[in-house]
């Protein structure tokens, strides 16, 4: 159980290592609203990928191909959306822990909306942590709950601890703030467009 337990954990430290989306999201969000307010934006996984994991491994052979092409084309216009308001944000001054009293609630929100249109948490159920999951299952149930409870445990965790280091780089000042905060426009420009062309690209094919 402890191996199984020790291999989830060292898989959801690598997600959060992986540049994607999500971390440029986790930044933006972070730069704009301060670390409190984007903090439950790190649990957005633990919302939107029960379902998914229900999904993927039902359907584990099976997903149709259509079904990824969609979550691609709408995940990278969502994307392109966010990348729209970072950079519109650049203008705007930096939110002080008094303001925006709904902005953790927005962020959670996005972050949900973001994880679930992304084909990322289904190819990883489909391709790496699925099958783990199943082959643990046959093993013993514990097994299958050590992988996934040390996969979420880690991959949270890591996530708290990007939001809270990131939170350092805002407190030397608002010119750096908006340095970081151009670069997450990007990055999540980058995303969507990439997320939004292959999606095209599949279709068209």
């Amino acid at each position: 159980m402890f191996l199984y337990l020790l291999q989830g954990a060292t898989l959801g430290l690598s997600a959060t290592a992986n540049p994607g989306p999500f971390q440029a999201f986790l930044l933006t969000q972070t730069l704009q609203n301060g670390w409190r307010r984007t903090l439950p934006a790190s649990l957005a996984p633990l919302v939107t990928d029960g379902p998914i994991i229900a999904l993927v491994l039902l359907i584990l052979t099976q997903t149709p191909g259509w079904f990824l092409t969609l979550l691609r084309i709408l995940g990278g216009l969502f994307i392109l959306y966010l990348a729209r308001g970072t950079f519109l944000a650049l203008n705007e001054p930096v939110v002080d822990s008094d303001d925006a009293a709904d902005a953790a609630q927005l962020s959670f929100a996005r972050a949900i909306v973001m994880n679930a249109l992304s084909p990322g948490p289904y190819l990883f159920w489909g391709i790496i942590a699925g099958p783990i999951v199943i082959d643990a299952w046959g093993q013993s149930p514990g097994f299958s709950i050590s992988f996934v409870v040390g996969f979420y445990a880690a991959f949270c965790s890591s996530l708290a601890v990007f939001i809270i280091l990131t939170a350092t780089a805002r407190r030397l000042g608002s010119q750096v703030s908006r340095i970081l905060l151009a670069g997450s426009g990007l990055a999540l420009l980058a995303f969507g467009l990439y997320q939004f062309w292959t999606g095209v690209s599949e279709l068209l094919t």
